[in-house]
């Protein structure tokens, strides 16, 4: 039995025919010309190494020249420091930081040290031999990335303050620590593997924070 919204599928369009059918789907959009280089940068560095990744590799791998990469960054460690800075920001962005309480902040942050912990670049550059450029960028200066990570610790901090269930104090302080305490753990959790497994670094990370962030 035929009924109206049949023929309204049959002749949807004025021509006879589902005007869905000739609608434009949407396009991926097309990686930009710095993305296409910290890409390549991030191929090279998991799968060669720090140090046999060259500027001139970079600019072949990603398809463009050489004076193209250098007018953005005029060397390797400057490539490594925007890479460093899109993959945290980036990772950062998954997890949400804020949340209505000291547990839910907690949990947000551990997942946050997980995910660093195991992405590939971090991990390429924490193994590699040259670690001194991950340093460079994570451990003596404050840089992009940090400020950024900082910044989401603050607002989490403050939420929690808010609510109760984190301690009084100067919520950047706070942040400040809580980034040292989860990037400290992150950085030397190879050297402590045999110690502590998956299961108890993720439970004793939380229960270091807990206990810092707690009234």
């Amino acid at each position: 039995m035929s009924s109206s919204n049949d023929d309204h599928d049959d002749h949807g369009g004025r021509d006879g025919h589902d005007d869905s059918e000739g609608s434009p789907q949407p396009q991926p959009q097309p990686r930009s010309t710095d993305d296409a280089i910290l890409d390549a940068a991030a191929e090279l560095i998991v799968h060669l190494g720090v140090r046999r990744t060259q500027l001139s590799e970079i600019a072949r791998r990603a398809g463009v020249s050489r004076p193209t990469v250098y007018r953005r960054w005029p060397d390797v460690r400057a490539v490594i420091g925007a890479l460093l800075t899109r993959e945290i920001g980036a990772t950062q962005a998954t997890v949400r930081l804020a949340g209505e309480d000291r547990a839910a902040f907690v949990d947000g942050v551990v997942e946050v040290a997980v995910r660093l912990r195991d992405h590939p670049v971090l991990g390429a550059l924490l193994r590699s031999a040259d670690s001194d450029t991950l340093f460079e960028y994570v451990v003596e200066r404050l840089g992009t990335s940090q400020r950024g990570l900082l910044e989401a610790l603050q607002a989490g901090i403050e939420q929690g303050q808010a609510h109760g269930s984190i301690r009084e104090g100067e919520p950047v302080e706070l942040a400040a620590m809580v980034l040292l305490i989860a990037q400290s753990t992150v950085q030397s959790h190879r050297m402590v593997a045999a110690l502590l497994p998956e299961a108890a670094w993720r439970r004793e990370l939380a229960r270091a924070l807990d206990g810092y962030l707690a009234p």
